[in-house]
């Protein structure tokens, strides 16, 4: 579609912090001109603000004829760049699309990603990041992985947990448009719904 990629994930904002965040390769996030990643480091804090605010300055690079795509799995950043901060909604919210994969799936899926992460070197990364940056700020000392003392195990369940409360997030903001899983069911929900028209 020639889109270019916006990441609307509080973790990727983070530079250093990519195992453990499945962070796209620097391949692919310069093929997509990706915005949304890597704009502080671990010790600084970051905000819904600070994103909404690095989406906008962002979006000035895109050319006028490129889509936008916004993928990720935060919420609030989805709900700033829809309605602005602290504000109600102004009109009913659009419906979005949200991909539709059965729990037994994601969990499998999960499992699958957390050994692959361990496999490419999370715990050095997790060392290193530490080691550079003593100090994190409250929103980088969140990310699943990085914790101190975390184990494989407890980024499992976490990891679940976080997955059902972001279904549950976005069934309860709007009216989801499940789309199943495949390019050709993405695309054509991008075909028949068109893109959001959307004011950075």
């Amino acid at each position: 579609m020639g889109a270019w990629i916006l990441s609307a994930d509080s973790m990727l904002v983070y530079r250093g912090m990519d195992i453990g965040t499945a962070k796209p390769s620097r391949a692919e996030i310069e093929e997509f001109h990706m915005g949304g990643v890597d704009l502080v480091t671990p010790a600084e804090p970051f905000s819904s603000g600070a994103w909404l605010r690095a989406a906008a300055e962002w979006a000035k690079g895109v050319p006028v004829d490129r889509p936008i795509v916004i993928v990720g799995g935060t919420g609030l950043y989805f709900s700033a760049l829809l309605r602005g901060l602290d504000r109600r909604w102004e009109q009913p919210p659009p419906a979005y699309p949200v991909i539709a994969i059965d729990r037994a799936l994601v969990r499998e899926r999960i499992a699958a990603r957390l050994d692959a992460m361990y496999a490419e070197g999370l715990e050095e990364e997790r060392r290193r990041l530490r080691e550079e940056y003593p100090v994190w700020s409250a929103t980088a000392s969140a990310a699943i992985g990085y914790r101190e003392g975390d184990t494989r195990e407890r980024e499992f369940v976490r990891t679940c947990q976080l997955a059902k409360r972001q279904d549950t997030w976005f069934r309860h903001q709007s009216t989801p448009i499940y789309v199943e899983p495949t390019v050709e069911s993405i695309r054509d929900c991008w075909c028949t719904h068109g893109p959001w028209q959307v004011r950075f």
